[in-house]
């Protein structure tokens, strides 16, 4: 399988990238190239920037694509949007979508919002952001003419980076 990470160097997309090499996918990331740049030397390495820098993914097919590291709206529907040919968008997002001691923590739990959702302060509101990226990449698979989309909660991540994953959403 040819596979696109966005991001992939750091947390939970480095490890994502270890275990698509270990059953033998085609893996190409996409980031900065400004962290941990000298992991993963056999995989293809195309460098931009998610918020206007889209230039290298133009053209280019994968069968998945993993976004690991959305978390602002309008960044992550610029790159659905330009990736909405592929055959499966993948959206990692994270259990701070759900409000600070919510009991339902099931994937139709509610989500944290925030007063002013043009907010683009990753730092001041993480969760409800990555909430609203879950609805930009859902949203944007609406048609049936669309590629499927999925997202995936991580809930907990252990420090062997062993991650607890609610079920995808597929749309």
């Amino acid at each position: 399988m040819k596979l696109l990470v966005l991001g992939g160097t750091v947390f939970l997309g480095r490890h994502l990238v270890e275990a698509a090499l270990g059953r033998g996918h085609e893996v190409t990331l996409f980031n900065r190239g400004r962290t941990n740049a000298e992991l993963f030397p056999s995989v293809e390495r195309l460098t931009g920037d998610r918020d206007g820098g889209l230039e290298s993914l133009r053209g280019r097919r994968w069968d998945a694509v993993v976004d690991p590291s959305g978390c602002v709206p309008r960044v992550v529907r610029q790159t659905a949007e330009l990736l909405r040919d592929v055959g499966v968008y993948v959206f990692i997002s994270s259990g701070s979508v759900y409000p600070l001691g919510s009991q339902d923590r099931s994937e139709d739990g509610p989500v944290d919002r925030m007063g002013d959702p043009s907010s683009e302060d990753v730092e001041a509101h993480y969760g409800p952001l990555k909430a609203l990226c879950e609805e930009v990449v859902t949203g944007a698979s609406v048609e049936a003419s669309q590629p499927s989309r999925c997202q995936l909660r991580v809930l907990a991540c252990r420090n062997t980076f062993k991650a607890t994953i609610s079920s995808p959403r597929m749309v």
